[in-house]
């Protein structure tokens, strides 16, 4: 049997992403941008694609801008909004951001703080979370930008967005407030409006769409400067011809994640629980990080293993999982030690991450696999420590 639990990593392209893209390539061929009618029909086309992730973001198609992916929507995000503030200089060079970021938010923090930027990053809470009262508490005059993401990647974790962007409202703050909602988009419900934020990033291969298209939602009135110049595509904001069939599937998948939003969350807790449950009775020393706030994702972590030989004792038994997010390629979960947590904890920790196309007799099969396993090592170690003590 082959397991796929790496959903946040990437999700498996659904049949009608993929659909929707060779009907876009094959009768909407036209260059969006061209005058005649075959450019007419993509840029028709187009349109509609941008209303229904509109739509599933809570937002207006004018407030959405196609992009590569999350990563790229981040560093726009960040990098467009500090040029901004270089031209208003009264809005100050001072920045938040989370200890627990994605990449694709530090490396831009680390990049701006190294050219004059102050930058102070949270810590998050043993649930993960930043708490409100230290966002509040970092505000000051000369903050210009603030970017926490509203689900963390390897633990789950649902930050309070909305009560940030209070905070910003009730201290007159000049800060403009960006949210990573990758992880979030048609998982859990929110809009741009509840969420009070005013860039949201959100990215296609989350949610069952191919790679290499995604999107930076920019609330209506917010100057914010192009980040890739040309031929002035994506109203002069992010040049470059767009990659149509792409978003077709995006915008498919986006649609059909918004009208079964529920009953997919539903169905990937009844996972997620099932397995905590199993996993405390059989292995009573097993760690779960975090709260358990987004369904889709479960941080389990076994003290005295390694992660990294528990996912590739896994992924001999067929069941893919990983150990905190794609992009860190191996190295140590920055998340889990900006928690603070145990050595212990940290290195033995893998994230299983959930789709609607996962089942229970899968979630049966990666328990039976994982009990046995440790077992196994348990057994190996205890060998191997009695022969060194002889």
């Amino acid at each position: 049997m082959t397991v796929y639990f790496d959903n946040a990593a990437t999700a498996p392209v659904r049949d009608e992403a993929a659909a929707a893209a060779v009907r876009a390539m094959r009768d909407f061929y036209g260059n969006p941008s061209s005058a005649h009618t075959e450019g007419r029909r993509a840029s028709d086309e187009l349109a509609t694609a941008r209303g229904d992730v509109a739509a599933a973001a809570g937002a207006r198609p004018s407030e959405v801008f196609f992009t590569s992916g999350g990563t790229e929507s981040d560093n726009w995000a960040l990098f467009g909004l500090a040029r901004a503030a270089a031209s208003a200089r009264a809005r100050g060079r001072h920045m938040i951001i989370s200890s627990a970021e994605h990449d694709a938010v530090l490396r831009p923090a680390e990049y701006l703080a190294a050219r004059g930027w102050e930058v102070t990053a949270l810590r998050p809470d043993g649930d993960g979370r930043i708490p409100v009262p230290e966002f509040a508490a970092a505000l000051r005059e000369d903050t210009a930008i603030a970017s926490v993401m509203l689900v963390n990647n390897e633990t789950g974790a649902v930050n309070p967005v909305a009560e940030y962007a209070a905070e910003i409202r009730q201290r007159s703050s000049p800060a403009v407030l960006h949210t990573d909602a990758v992880q979030a988009f048609c998982k859990i419900p929110f809009s741009l409006k509840s969420l009070g934020a005013d860039l949201v990033s959100v990215s296609a291969h989350k949610i069952g769409a191919p790679r290499g298209v995604g999107a930076l939602i920019v609330r209506d009135g917010l100057k914010l400067p192009p980040f890739i110049l040309g031929g002035g595509q994506e109203s002069g904001r992010r040049s470059g011809t767009e990659p149509l069939a792409l978003i077709a599937a995006f915008a498919e998948a986006s649609r059909l994640g918004a009208a079964e939003l529920r009953q997919n969350a539903e169905h990937a807790r009844r996972l997620r629980e099932h397995i905590v449950s199993e996993l405390a009775s059989r292995l009573p020393g097993a760690v779960f990080v975090g709260a358990g706030d987004s369904p889709y994702i479960l941080c389990a972590s076994l003290p005295g293993y390694r992660g990294e030989v528990l996912q590739s004792a896994l992924d001999a038994e067929g069941i893919r999982v990983s150990r905190g997010s794609a992009c860190k390629r191996g190295a140590r979960s920055h998340v889990l030690e900006a928690m603070r947590l145990p050595a212990e904890v940290i290195d033995g920790a893998i994230r299983l991450s959930f789709s609607r196309d996962n089942t229970m007799e899968q979630a049966e099969y990666f328990i039976e696999k994982l009990s046995a396993i440790a077992d196994r090592l348990f057994t190996r170690e205890r060998a191997v420590s009695g022969r060194a003590a002889k």
